[in-house]
């Protein structure tokens, strides 16, 4: 960026830059600066009883604001945890004669933004907050682009956040800095993988890794990045989904495996969808689905109570009830409720009527499953607020699922609905090799015409269920989603620290 293209603001920062270094302050030291303390806990722990143990206190941070008032600056810094004050007295930081450094560090040189630390011992100020009594203040980083100005109250907390989704998604950064309640989120969305990590490690589940690049881009419906790999000199695929390779460590022996996967499918974004996501998928042997409705609506319960406290969520205007057990019903059920169509008994052509009732685009590209799932997708889903089941779903649009054990045509699959989107897939797995081989056959027509997101045929899947796999229930979880519901977030770019834009234009 040239010196011309620079705010008013930004030139004035650069000088200041330049006169610190002319005055011998490095703008950017080297040397560590040690912190012992940060803000919350001592505010939380210090009282005349303890302040002997905050007679020397070394605290860092962001300069969020600065009060000038000649001799006294009161700056407050914003740390890991919060807001603090600090108290700084020109006679008491520069007792000599020499008052240079004041003037060119304190008075003049510093700004909002800038990274600074003090050492001093804590005490409280006549309006009672609890501040540091500066002794010596330490340039850690000049910053030479302003922060957006918020509103803040007395105790630091932002009362008219930036919301600019342009800003806030191109500038996280910057975006985390002045608005707290977005730290919040990710602070919440860490607490829920680490309750989940807890959930499965206590049940003796092994967390993996299975490979982001593949040559077949299996384990769900959807159209995949291509990338080619030199060395091999072969196309690969960004991964769609893990599943595949979990449950060839099934078949390896593992009897209960977990990851959490970054996916990537190269379709649509809008507000519950981004190119790039994070998915928890896990496997587990000798198991079957309705286990795992139990083991899912326990997993949920105890993630709820982990990030809120409480198994409530609040969703826009709605109260959504993670608490035990959840409502199942069956989606051939489902799509009659809400459409006044029995498709469980229609063929191919008798859907294409029914989408066409309802004003759902087909094309030649859609097989029976896909046309169901537009159905449901379209008329039923979003009537599902409350966690509920949808069950028992039509074999056309479960290719990895084992055949239903009582209902013909159906299998053992469910998907998870909350706030009328899905949350979390999952089957009784098919084990059976030479039906799953007739299964992938079937996507490999649906792909002939004209069906990007049809299943390719994995032969080396096909060879590892011929050693045998046991019976095993598998689930995925839209992890992003799920931060979503719990944080109240109504866009998945505001759960995601870097969310996919169109790139921007430098000069």
């Amino acid at each position: 960026m040239s010196v011309q293209q620079l705010s008013e603001q930004e030139q004035i920062r650069r000088e200041k830059l330049q006169k610190l270094r002319e005055a011998g302050v490095n703008p950017y030291p080297p040397e560590l600066f040690p912190v012992s303390h940060y803000s919350a806990d001592i505010k939380n722990s210090f009282t005349e009883e303890t302040k002997e143990q905050f007679a020397q206190v070394h605290v860092a941070g962001r300069i969020m604001s600065i009060n000038d008032k000649g001799k006294v600056f009161f700056i407050k810094i914003q740390d890991n945890q919060g807001i603090f004050q600090l108290y700084v007295k020109r006679d008491e930081l520069y007792p000599g004669e020499d008052k240079s450094l004041w003037d060119v560090l304190v008075k003049h040189g510093l700004d909002l933004g800038d990274f600074i630390g003090a050492t001093g011992y804590v005490f409280i100020t006549k309006t009672g907050e609890t501040s540091l009594h500066t002794q010596s203040l330490t340039l850690l980083a000049k910053s030479l682009k302003p922060l957006p100005v918020v509103k803040r109250d007395e105790e630091g907390n932002v009362f008219d956040e930036v919301t600019d989704p342009e800003f806030k998604y191109r500038q996280r950064y910057a975006d985390l800095v002045i608005n707290p309640s977005v730290r919040d989120t990710f602070v919440k969305r860490t607490k829920l993988m680490n309750s989940i990590r807890e959930f499965l490690n206590q049940q003796g589940a092994l967390e993996v890794d299975t490979p982001v690049l593949q040559a077949i881009p299996g384990g769900a419906a959807a159209r995949p990045f291509v990338t080619h790999h030199n060395a091999l000199d072969v196309p690969f695929y960004l991964r769609i989904a893990n599943e595949l390779y979990l449950k060839r460590l099934v078949v390896g022996g593992f009897d209960w495996v977990y990851e959490f996967s970054r996916n990537f499918r190269n379709e649509g974004m809008d507000r519950t969808h981004n190119p790039e996501f994070t998915v928890l998928e896990f496997y587990v042997a000798y198991k079957d689905y309705f286990w795992m409705m139990e083991t899912t609506e326990q997993l949920l319960e105890k993630a709820a109570l982990d990030v809120n406290g409480t198994t409530d969520a609040t969703i826009g205007d709605e109260t959504i009830s993670f608490k035990a057990p959840f409502a199942r019903v069956s989606i051939y059920d489902a799509i009659k409720e809400h459409t006044g169509f029995d498709v469980s008994e229609m063929d191919e052509d008798g859907l294409k009527e029914v989408c066409g009732k309802l004003g759902i685009h087909v094309d030649k590209t859609m097989g029976k499953g896909k046309l169901i799932d537009e159905i449901f997708g379209e008329k039923c889903e979003h009537h599902y607020v409350q966690p509920t089941f949808i069950i028992d779903y039509p074999i056309e649009m479960s290719p990895l699922t084992k055949k239903h054990r009582s209902k013909e045509g159906l299998v053992e699959r469910f998907e998870l609905m909350v706030n009328g989107k899905e949350v979390a897939n999952a089957y009784s797995e098919l084990n059976d090799p030479i039906e799953q081989r007739e299964r992938f056959e079937e996507q490999a027509k649906l792909m002939e015409r004209g069906d990007e997101e049809a299943m390719y045929i994995d032969y080396d899947f096909l060879r590892a269920l011929e050693y045998g796999m046991p019976p095993t229930s598998g689930i995925g979880f839209g992890i992003d989603r799920l931060v979503m519901m719990l944080t109240n977030s109504p866009s998945i770019q505001d759960v995601l620290f870097f969310p996919q834009m169109r790139p921007e234009k430098f000069d």
